[in-house]
């Protein structure tokens, strides 16, 4: 079965890599797993003509092939304005492949995604379509609709899977729409991690992993330091990702007087962030709002207790004890926290070990095979 990915992830020609592209984040592990479920697999996604950055990771898997779309440029109404050009020009390739193809998967929200999402429908394809955003936070149109679209059109063969988790259903309008996880550790990273014992408190390192923006509570952790570092004089942050409010955190280390203590890596590829993972001794989330942070089971998996906020999915991810659930979101939350955790050896060595056991539950195979029993279920048991 030939399965065609309609996504808005960007890629770049990459020489040696086995489909001859390349791009970043967890997306090349997922579509490697989501791979194995067909016979082969084309992912159709726009690709940029110039030479990639140094964190991406090739693209690989069953028999994966890439169709390259061109690049929709701009921003909120100027990009709105620029798709129109885009699709008379993408089109062709959209439907050729489409057709072609026994079943599409469309990954939203994201203009590509949703323009996927009206074409598939309109071939009558067998579909599945994974929300990679917050569900329970729609701020604008085109997530609304993307929403919208889910909750009317899942069911038959039509799988509709919404990143995250909860003990309710995703939709109380349409009881097809499921919960799905998000990972990108396969099977073999799990089995190999082991629990951590506390090193000297005094030179801890905390570490933060996420998209840089306002409300995934890098402010609250800087604004914390002060007060470790008063209590651990060699403490230290790491800052991994880039993000609109990058300068904005630099700005706030600077002016609490903790640069010093803070070192902000920005974008890296994923086998960089395992490695900082494993030189760090705390991971701190204090998020507002959140779908299924792979961030979070990327720590644990490496024996990081965390401290992290109760919003969707996490508090499920720490009920085993693999760590802190803040009762308010502030800096001296944040440092009460972590101060717990570093102040308790016996603890922190049980926090990690339970850390450690509830990664492993989120595994890329559990994830694919997850997926694919939805989609016997919805396609019947021969179709893959």
């Amino acid at each position: 079965m030939k399965l065609a990915v309609i996504s808005h992830k960007e890629c770049w020609p990459l020489a040696g890599s086995p489909s001859g592209y390349a791009t970043d984040g967890g997306f090349p592990l997922q579509m490697k797993a989501l791979s194995e479920l067909f016979s082969s697999t084309v992912l159709v996604v726009p690709v940029h003509q110039s030479k990639p950055g140094s964190a991406v990771e090739p693209l690989t898997g069953n028999s994966v092939s890439v169709r390259p779309l061109s690049i929709l440029t701009g921003v909120r109404l100027r990009r709105r304005v620029n798709a129109i050009g885009w699709l008379a020009s993408n089109l062709r390739v959209l439907l050729a492949e489409m057709w072609r193809a026994d079943a599409v998967h469309v990954a939203i929200p994201g203009d590509v995604g949703t323009i996927g999402l009206v074409v598939a429908l309109a071939l009558r394809k067998p579909m599945f379509v994974r929300y990679c955003g917050n569900w329970n936070s729609q701020k604008s149109r085109p997530q609304r609709f993307c929403r919208w679209f889910m909750e009317t059109f899942a069911g038959g063969r039509r799988v509709m899977l919404a990143t995250g988790g909860a003990d309710q259903d995703p939709s109380p309008r349409n009881s097809h729409v499921r919960w799905i996880f998000a990972t990108s550790l396969r099977s073999a990273d799990l089995t190999n991690a082991r629990p951590r014992q506390l090193r000297d408190p005094r030179g801890a390192r905390l570490i933060v992993v996420c998209r840089q923006e306002k409300g995934k509570g890098v402010e609250h952790v800087i604004a914390g330091l002060p007060d470790l570092i008063h209590r651990f004089s060699n403490i230290r942050l790491d800052v991994v990702g880039d993000g609109s409010a990058l300068s904005t955190f630099k700005q706030l280390a600077q002016s609490r007087g903790v640069s010093a203590h803070v070192h902000f890596h920005g974008h890296v590829r994923q086998s960089e962030v395992s490695t900082l993972l494993e030189q760090a001794d705390l991971f701190c989330l204090p998020s507002a709002s959140e779908g299924f942070p792979k961030s979070v089971i990327e720590a644990m998996a490496s024996g990081l207790p965390v401290v992290t906020t109760p919003v969707s999915v996490l508090p499920s991810l720490v009920a085993r004890g693999g760590g802190i659930l803040l009762s308010e979101v502030s800096g001296r939350a944040v440092a009460a926290a972590v101060t717990e955790c570093l102040s308790d050896p016996e603890r922190y060595a049980a926090m990690s070990k339970s850390a450690i056991a509830t990664a492993r539950c989120y595994s890329l195979e559990t994830w694919r095979d997850t997926i694919g029993g939805y989609l016997r279920e919805a396609w019947g048991h021969g179709s893959l």
